[in-house]
Formats: C-alpha cells, sequence, structure tokens
C-alpha cells in the first residue's frame, strides 16, 4: 500500500520475532486462515480474569475475519473470542471510529478524520514512522493482531473519503 506521498507502506515496520508458525491453520468458526502471533499478545489483551484460560504451547493464531468472533485460535480450538479481549479488535469492527487503528499512538478513524478535516491532511503515518524509529512501538502487546498498526492506518487513511474542509 502507498502512502499519499508515494511511499510504500510496510504492515510490518516494528521489529518482530515470529513466533512459533500456527501453520496452515483455518479458525475452526469461519475458517479463515489464522496469523501467528506471540503469547506475550495474548497475555497483554486477554482480559485478567480469563488469563488462565491461556494454554501452554506457544501455538495461537489470530483470526482477520471481520464476521467473526473469534480473535484467538488454535489449530481445531477456539481460544478466545472478542468479548474475551480488554480491547476492541480493529479488524473485528471495522466501522466503529473510537476503534484503535493503532494501538501504541491512539490513532483511530475518528482522530484521523477530525485532523484532515481541521488541517486538510492526515500526519499519522508520519508520527508513527518517527515514534517505531525512536524504539517506542510495541504491537505485539498492543494491538489484538500481534504485529505493526501501520497496515490498519493505511486501511483506515485511503479507505476512507473523508471530505474536505470548506472555507468561508
Amino acid at each position: 500500500m502507498e502512502s499519499t506521498d508515494g511511499e510504500l507502506i510496510n504492515e510490518s515496520c516494528c521489529e518482530f520475532h515470529p513466533p512459533t508458525a500456527c501453520g496452515p491453520a483455518k479458525c475452526p468458526s469461519c475458517g479463515e486462515l489464522g496469523k501467528p502471533v506471540q503469547r506475550i499478545t495474548l497475555r497483554s489483551l486477554i482480559k485478567p480474569e480469563q488469563r488462565p484460560r491461556i494454554p501452554p504451547g506457544k501455538e495461537f493464531c489470530f483470526c482477520r475475519s471481520t464476521q467473526c468472533e473469534v480473535v484467538y485460535f488454535r489449530p481445531n480450538e477456539v481460544l478466545f473470542k472478542k468479548t474475551d479481549l480488554s480491547v476492541p479488535v480493529t479488524v473485528k469492527e471495522p466501522n466503529n471510529p473510537n476503534v484503535p487503528a493503532c494501538y501504541c499512538f491512539d490513532w483511530t478513524l475518528t482522530k484521523i478524520r477530525d485532523e484532515i478535516l481541521a488541517t486538510g491532511k492526515s500526519t499519522a503515518i508520519d508520527q508513527i514512522k518517527n515514534q517505531v524509529k525512536k524504539g517506542n512501538c510495541y504491537c505485539e502487546v498492543t494491538n489484538p493482531q500481534g504485529s505493526c498498526c501501520l497496515g490498519n492506518v493505511a486501511k483506515v487513511l485511503f479507505g476512507h473519503n473523508f471530505g474536505t474542509r470548506t472555507k468561508k
């Protein structure tokens, strides 16, 4: 995906230590191919009362389907649904303007839209990139997907028509 300045946006801009692959596992609920996530992601985002249910082992998958209630699974085993997490999940609530597109730096559809309407542009991608360069990114802990949020921010920026500010 390209930013407004033509630069390619990499969805995995943060340093990422790949977890053990959840293999070609499909969500037992919807059949969507899972994305591997680390145990730290589950430990950070599952509600405290649900954490004892995190099974031993290293293989966890994230379900990317917008239509599915399942967030984390292992092959043939649903682990956690949306209601088990302490944060809303961007890909599970694409039309909710207050769900973070970027969990580390609190960029939501509303914040991005408000900035564009006020200034005519968004600085979200540049601000996030600057913070990542400074080592302030911790998506594996804050983002339910367990990886960089820049792809989510780009989808918000390029997937919505924000209109333009009318000058009087």
